[in-house]
């Protein structure tokens, strides 16, 4: 996400910063850029212009001209802008209120409203410990209701029973008594929606939010709408009035605009926004860590959480253990694929990841994508136990074996074997040198080979690793993220249902 407007942005800057000093006119011809910048990316126009004037007030003055690094002076600028454009801070969803507590679910038909009320419903039932209770208002498309049914059953979460020929107020009246009978502390209620606002569908939205008087009233826009989403939150804002945003849709829309917006045009926070189609992809918003990742300065602090949420902390600490003790088999290696999956990805963990956003034309140069750990896995599950434990049996005629089971080439093979003889050996130094002892605590070794173990290209990737990450990561990428043998300083704590 952002990722049109980080890398417009990321060149403006790059022009600032490599300037000894900055006169009036140097910050001119920058703010015209990133207002350009801005309008691309879909944000609405009005507050482009009250970005902009905010930003060039600021970027003119003394202490900017005087600064001894006025590049770096306009960007913290621009970030502190970008968080009070966004909100400040972090708003999540309440439940400070009597339960049974009424959320309601509006928004256009298509946004992602079912799906959300699921996703939020598990957020609920995992994170506040909420006995949580799904209907569907939508008596409009064909199937809404079973939608629902459905997807509670897959996260395990009550829908209420449907009965035909209900109105939508009924349906939630319904809902709301069988919830104060049944103890339920939260009634996610999903509306019908329509390809474009009418009367009917607010007047309809009017009356049951005057049957429930929800605590929240929850709007999801799609975020690949643009500047439409803008309108919509501004009309429903002004009609139903809305309590927060829910964007969906947010990993496919590289430009972001409509995040810009819409907290500015409602004065509405966006508590949460939708990164993926499964259950779990849902993540909070921050301001200001959004801010960072749209300057290039990535989000670690989200992707800690994310890890401590994700990974399973025994096997993490088993895997640092073996490799504190120069060990580091193929099983190993499976593991910390899988728990790269569990983190969303290589996508997802580089756009967190501090300056590698504008690195990832050489990454998709070198084939570094999530194919190539599927692969890798498929390879490794094709060998015997004892090959796992001992590549070195790996002769020309187990390769040739192990490519036909996994539907790979010998090569793919043999650049599985040289990563894990890299990694291996890299582990095996750090363990002599003192390095990996406490393991969770450790620096993070200078390794430059992550793109030729992976690709068979020594050139993908600058020496030294990837910059903003101090020394590197080392080849196989997963053993420099949290949880996953060591890189961040301090032991990440358990994620829910984790044992301590």
């Amino acid at each position: 996400m952002f990722e049109t407007l980080s890398d417009r942005l990321g060149g403006i800057f790059d022009k600032l910063t490599r300037r000894g000093a900055l006169g009036e006119a140097d910050v001119n011809t920058a703010m015209r850029e990133v207002r350009r910048a801005l309008i691309e990316a879909d944000v609405a126009l009005d507050v482009t212009r009250d970005f902009i004037a905010r930003v060039k007030q600021q970027a003119i003055g003394a202490d900017v001209v005087k600064s001894v690094t006025p590049g770096q002076m306009v960007i913290k600028i621009v970030n502190d802008a970008l968080v009070e454009m966004l909100g400040d801070e972090a708003e999540t969803i309440s439940l400070a209120a009597t339960p049974p507590v009424a959320i309601l679910m509006v928004g256009l038909q298509g946004s992602g409203k079912t799906t959300s009320t699921a996703k939020i419903a598990r957020r609920l039932k995992e994170k506040n410990k909420a006995r949580v209770l799904m209907a569907s208002l939508d008596v409009r498309r064909p199937a809404a209701q079973e939608q629902l049914r459905v997807l509670g059953e897959q996260i395990d979460v009550a829908t209420l029973p449907i009965v035909e020929g209900q109105m939508p107020v009924d349906i939630a009246n319904r809902a709301m008594q069988a919830a104060r009978l049944g103890g339920y502390d939260a009634v996610m209620l999903d509306t019908a929606g329509r390809l474009h606002i009418d009367e009917m569908l607010m007047g309809e939205m009017v009356a049951v939010r005057d049957a429930v008087d929800p605590h929240e009233t929850l709007l999801v826009a799609d975020a690949l709408t643009g500047q439409d989403a803008v309108n919509v939150a501004r009309e429903f804002d002004s009609r139903i009035g809305i309590s927060g945003i829910i964007l969906t849709r947010l990993d496919g829309d590289g430009r972001g605009g409509a995040a810009l917006s819409m907290r500015a045009v409602t004065g509405k926070p966006i508590k949460l926004v939708g990164t993926g189609e499964k259950m779990d992809a849902l993540e909070e918003f921050h301001p200001d860590r959004i801010a960072n990742r749209i300057l290039g300065m990535g989000d670690v602090v989200s992707l800690v959480e994310k890890a401590a949420e994700s990974i399973e902390a025994e096997k993490a600490e088993a895997i640092a253990r073996k490799m504190a003790k120069g060990r580091f088999d193929l099983d190993d290696l499976a593991q910390q694929l899988q728990q790269m999956k569990k983190l969303g990805g290589m996508g997802s963990i580089m756009g967190m990841l501090p300056g590698v956003g504008r690195m990832k034309k050489q990454m998709a140069a070198a084939n570094l994508d999530d194919s190539i750990f599927t692969r890798q896995e498929a390879i490794i599950s094709s060998m015997t136990r004892k090959e796992r434990a001992n590549p070195k049996l790996l002769n020309a005629s187990r390769k040739r074996r192990v490519a036909a089971g996994s539907g790979t080439s010998v090569q793919e093979i043999n650049k599985l074997l040289k990563m894990h003889r890299q990694m291996a050996g890299m582990m095996k130094k750090m363990s002599r040198s003192g390095m990996l002892k406490g393991m969770f605590g450790g620096a993070q070794p200078d390794m430059s080979q992550l793109a030729e173990g992976l690709s068979g290209d020594p050139g993908a990737m600058p020496p030294g690793g990837l910059p903003g990450m101090g020394q590197g990561l080392p080849p196989g990428m997963p053993g420099a993220l949290p949880g996953l043998g060591g890189g961040f300083p301090g032991k990440l704590p358990p994620g829910p249902g984790k044992k301590k």
